[in-house]
């Protein structure tokens, strides 16, 4: 899955805080692990 280049990281994290999501820096850290391998990818 790649990331969704969409949403500025700014606007991401305001709607994580947002959510009040009890498993925020899960999503956190999977989002960037996400990136991270987009970008070794391409």
């Amino acid at each position: 899955m790649a990331a969704d280049n969409s949403v500025t990281p700014q606007q991401w994290l305001t709607k994580q805080l947002q959510t009040d999501d009890p498993d925020m820096l899960r999503s956190m850290v999977k989002t960037m692990a996400e990136a991270l391998m987009s970008a070794e990818a391409d």
